[in-house]
């Protein structure tokens, strides 16, 4: 059976093989539709990448879906926001593929108009203006309506100071200040306020917030290593004359940089950082030589931040997703640093590490007790709040270097108190960062219940039970919880074994769209079934010598 020990060897060898050269973990992302739309779009009305975008098209056309939509990743059923984005960037062209999409957008908004879009993306994002305005600017950039539509992004806060942004109520989240700028700075020159004193405030704030945006920008050019957000970027001050402005010019660099040979974009460089904690945290210690521990503890320490963020005015002390420039540091990356630096061994490099780590995360929390992403307190959006699997992932990494810091027990027990409240109902907790596309609600309870009651003891035990019959209660007939992801997920806290033989059984660990990016696009990441799996089968015996 899989289930042997030998089986478990042999998951843990292919992950072990999967380290690059210098010996972490890189992974790859899927090719994502929406990131590749961007993509092409940005470069166009750049201008001067006409091979780029003749590749780019080509692989949009094939990529679309059997209904005329197009998801985010293979395999990710059509919505409303890639397909409009798709859409706009073929109808630029007049390329293959256009009229489906526009078959499939008219059967969901009636006649295409700006609108009927802005009305259906409204419906889907709400208040939030962070990817609705976005995808309307892409609109119009690429000439499919009129900017009338769109509501109008404050870009004149940017040159405010940061404290204050909290105190504005920008109607965009924390990480999405270059979108807030460039598209802010398009409108007003597309489409200006008709009240004066406004027209005055940005006239007046546009060098600045060109400023600031350019101090911002990573050296890789590319905003939170993100095709997305870096074309809306760039095409937004391409499409205000803005061709060779120097941020459009490293924009642009980081696209041509980052396009794949079958002529796509993913939607994010990598999550090497990610990657590596959770592979370190599944493996444990044993997995590795001494010369190989010394190797990715180096690496990890170079990775922690150790001066102020430029882009979120971030503390020493955290971590981000990735080991690239455009990286920020943030809650979850933070949390897996630190558990994964407790596997690789205690030094006092190591402990300084952990110490400002641990310090880093109290001063993230918020007073709800709960773990946000990048910013405490910023604003109301959805991906600037607390957030259960986040805070049960600091919870752990709090318990295991909770002698560092007199500030830990406390923040300890807030986060337990947070965790408790959250709980549904139903005995699940929902998470931020990853969802299930195919559901009603696009959410995962699954993955984001696994990840709380990974906290074990720490959490009441009627909630652990609560927790546990949810589980219990989302297992399928033939053993599995869902994906592969999903199954290695719940079987790793409760040890089922219909899950593990289920899980055990499998000769191809097929990654499925899970990850969640902002605004509910989804994307996949090969190791993540590999490395979910690895960390629930038990680790064999060493031998005894």
């Amino acid at each position: 059976m899989p289930s042997s020990p030998w089986a478990t060897s042999a998951w843990r060898e292919r992950l072990l093989a999967a380290r690059t050269p210098a010996g972490h973990w890189e992974g790859e992302l899927s090719s994502s539709s929406l990131a590749t739309a961007t993509a092409v779009s940005a470069l166009s009305l750049v201008g001067g990448h006409e091979a780029l975008v003749r590749d780019g098209l080509r692989w949009l056309a094939a990529s679309q879906n059997d209904d005329g939509g197009f998801g985010d990743a293979a395999g990710c059923p059509s919505n409303i926001s890639t397909t409009t984005l798709v859409w706009a960037t073929l109808s630029m062209h007049d390329a293959a593929g256009v009229a489906g999409a526009s078959a499939w957008l008219e059967a969901r908004v009636g006649p295409l108009s700006g609108e009927s879009i802005a009305a259906g993306i409204r419906d889907v994002y709400g208040d939030d203006q962070t990817f609705a305005v976005p995808i309307l600017t892409h609109c119009a950039l690429a000439g499919r309506f009129g900017w009338d539509q769109i509501p109008a992004l404050p870009f004149e806060c940017a040159a405010l100071p940061q404290a204050s942004f909290k105190w504005v109520g920008l109607p965009v989240v924390s990480y999405a200040l270059p979108a807030l700028i460039a598209i802010g700075q398009a409108q007003h020159h597309h489409h200006p306020s008709r009240y004066r004193l406004s027209r005055l405030l940005r006239s007046l704030a546009r060098q600045r917030t060109l400023e600031v945006l350019e101090s911002i920008q990573p050296t890789s050019g590319g905003f939170l290593e993100a095709t997305p957000l870096t074309s809306f970027v760039t095409m937004s001050l391409a499409g205000i004359g803005l061709r060779d402005h120097p941020v459009t010019t490293r924009g642009v660099e980081f696209l041509v940089a980052s396009v794949r040979p079958d002529g796509s974009w993913p939607i994010d460089t990598n999550l090497a950082t990610w990657l590596t904690t959770l592979s370190i945290n599944a493996l444990g210690a044993d997995a590795f030589s001494d010369a190989e521990r010394a190797t990715l503890r180096r690496w990890l320490l170079d990775q922690q931040y150790t001066t102020v963020h430029p882009y979120t005015q971030s503390a020493p002390g955290g971590w981000a997703w990735t080991d690239l420039p455009g990286g920020v540091p943030d809650g979850d990356d933070t949390a897996g640093a630190l558990l994964a630096l407790a596997v690789l061994g205690d030094d006092p490099e190591v402990r300084t590490a952990a110490t400002a780590g641990a310090a880093w995360l109290i001063d993230l929390q918020n007073r709800d007790g709960g773990i946000p992403t990048f910013c405490r307190g910023w604003g109301t959006l959805p991906f600037d709040q607390s957030t259960p699997d986040l805070t049960a992932h600091a919870l752990r990494a709090w318990q295991r270097w909770r002698t560092v810091d007199p500030r830990i027990e406390r923040a300890m027990e807030d986060a337990v108190r947070y965790l408790v409240r959250e709980q549904r109902a139903d005995g699940a907790w929902v998470p931020l960062w990853f969802g299930n596309p195919w559901t009603e609600d696009q959410t995962n309870p699954v993955y984001g219940t696994a990840r709380v009651l990974e906290c074990g003891d720490l959490l009441p035990s009627t909630a652990r039970q609560r927790g546990t019959d949810f589980l219990s209660s989302m297992q399928r007939a033939d053993g599995s919880f869902g994906t592969i992801e999903e199954t290695a997920l719940a079987v790793s806290v409760t040890g089922d074994e219909r899950g593990m033989r289920w899980l055990t059984a499998r000769t191809d660990l097929t990654a499925s769209p899970i990850g969640l990016y902002f605004a509910k696009l989804w994307y996949y990441e090969k190791l993540y079934p590999l490395i979910f799996t690895v960390a629930a089968l038990p680790a064999p015996r060493r031998a005894e010598t």
